[in-house]
């Protein structure tokens, strides 16, 4: 899926003129990228988490030359699928009983951004 299909899906579903779901859709990603910048996990219930993970300096290979090269650090984002969505990737069913749905419009479903 790309960019422009999501937006397109987003217009359809939310029966919103194109430019509208387009902004949706750049605010949801600014809205994540921000919280990350400020140090802040961004949890989707039943989806995953945007995380950060800092690496430490390391001493690597230049794999052309074999030469030894200094691999500064650095603060990587990474995201963890919440079960619900391993379970509907893997069986193509819900999440076991007892685990709260991610339906669009649910009431249990829910996005904090919570500070590490």
């Amino acid at each position: 899926m790309t960019k422009a299909v999501l937006v397109e899906e987003v217009s359809r579903s939310a029966e919103l003129p194109r430019k509208e779901a387009e902004k949706v859709v750049d605010t949801v990603f600014a809205s994540i990228v921000e919280s990350l910048r400020n140090g802040q996990k961004v949890e989707l219930r039943g989806f995953g988490s945007f995380r950060l993970r800092h690496r430490r300096s390391r001493r690597g290979r230049n794999p052309r030359t074999g030469d030894a090269v200094e691999v500064p650090p650095k603060t990587v984002p990474y995201f963890k699928p919440g079960k619900e969505l391993r379970a509907l990737i893997n069986d193509g069913s819900e999440a076991s009983p007892g685990h709260r749905s991610s339906r669009p419009g649910d009431a249990s479903t829910s996005v904090s951004i919570i500070p590490s």
